[in-house]
């Protein structure tokens, strides 16, 4: 029997009496903008909230205390640099002091062995701007310049700089250094060839956003840049007086197979390009979180900054409720391949807020905070 109008009329009443939750994304903080397709869209697509995660972190902090628990550092990160380093050293010194090898061998043992660990080290960068390595802030920056010696050029303290800004100012148009150069966004668009082109000089690309925004920012270079530089100018020299050439080559080549066209290096289009409507961030889960540190836990790592890799997928299982929600990649190969073959997905596949809409999401924080509580009660 359908309800009379009286039982519609107090349904109606009941429901305009319950409070609305003072964010509309609650509780995956996920948006309701489009995500922008090549051809179809010109600029990036538009947020008219803050990033997600920082609530999404109070919430769950809320509703599992318990995650700081798992809040710390990991110390083996440190170990695994020092197999990493010798490792990659004794084969330059291999390359640099044999002439019994073909050039198919060294390109092949660049690409699988040193592109994997030239990932890896990048791994421990990332933690080490985090400082979760050691406790003490200034041990992490060395740890940082300890990963940086089998990377021949000085990535670990500008890493540092502009990842924490990335992380502050997250899709923020002119203040996250994360996003692509306007030239980026209008000559690649969904051109398959391009998008190959692009992910193949993706090393490159990463130090000249930093550039551009040091110089539309009237930034200067700071003193631990000085010093990582400094630093990677004695490696470097070292390195190629006992190696010799061909092992300071086999470095360079590393680094740019490990930051290119390698699974290794999906994460970087993994993370923040925008496969579905709403969603800025998504994590990886698969096999080569192992070797890979579980760098792909990247929603779990933008929420909680402070608990270190190994415990990422503790943090993920707590929190499965919101996690298992969320769109998610199991393939970092299909991640590079679907990104370069598909035109509807291109550099220009992010999404920005302005720094207004920014401030006026953050400030809900205090309200998000007492309706959840009252929601408890």
């Amino acid at each position: 029997m359908p309800p009379s109008v009286t039982e519609t009329t107090q349904r109606t009443r009941a429901a305009a009496d319950v409070p609305q939750h003072p964010d509309y994304r609650a509780p995956l903080y996920n948006g309701r903008w489009k995500r922008s397709i090549p051809y179809v869209d010109e600029d990036f697509a538009r947020d008219d909230m803050d990033e997600p995660h920082l609530k999404r972190k109070h919430t769950i902090l809320r509703e599992h205390p318990e995650v700081e628990k798992l809040y710390g550092t990991e110390i083996r990160t440190f170990y695994v640099t020092i197999v990493l380093n010798a490792l990659q050293l004794g084969l330059a010194y291999h390359f640099g002091q044999t002439r019994h090898f073909s050039w198919w061998q060294y390109l092949v043992t660049a690409y699988i062995v040193g592109g994997t660990a030239t990932a890896m080290l990048g791994v421990v960068i990332h933690e080490a701007c985090h400082c979760l390595i050691f406790g003490q802030k200034w041990l992490n920056r060395y740890a940082g310049l300890f990963a940086n010696i089998c990377l021949p050029v000085p990535i670990a303290q500008s890493f540092r700089r502009y990842h924490i800004e990335h992380h502050t100012w997250q899709g923020v148009d002119g203040m996250d250094p994360d996003l692509p150069l306007e030239w980026e966004k209008r000559l690649i668009k969904g051109n398959t060839l391009c998008k190959l082109l692009w992910v193949f000089i993706y090393p490159v690309m990463y130090v000249v956003r930093g550039a551009v925004m040091q110089r539309d920012r009237g930034l200067v270079i700071s003193k631990w840049e000085l010093i990582n530089l400094a630093f990677n100018i004695v490696t470097d020299t070292l390195i190629y007086k006992i190696c010799g050439p061909m092992g300071l080559l086999y470095l360079l080549l590393s680094l740019w197979f490990g930051y290119s066209l390698h699974p290794g290096a999906a994460h970087f289009v993994q993370e923040h390009y925008t496969f579905e409507d709403g969603q800025e961030t998504y994590s990886y889960y698969g096999i080569l979180n192992i070797p890979m540190m579980n760098i792909g836990y990247h929603n779990e790592h933008h929420d909680f900054q402070k608990i270190p890799w190994t415990k990422l997928p503790q943090l993920k299982s707590v929190a499965s409720k919101y996690y298992d929600q969320l769109a998610y990649h199991t393939s970092w190969v299909l991640v590079h391949w679907y990104f370069i073959t598909q035109k509807t997905i291109g550099p220009q596949s992010r999404v920005i807020r302005n720094y207004k809409d920014f401030k006026l999401g953050r400030s809900l924080l205090g309200k998000i905070k007492l309706f959840e509580q009252a929601a408890k009660k």
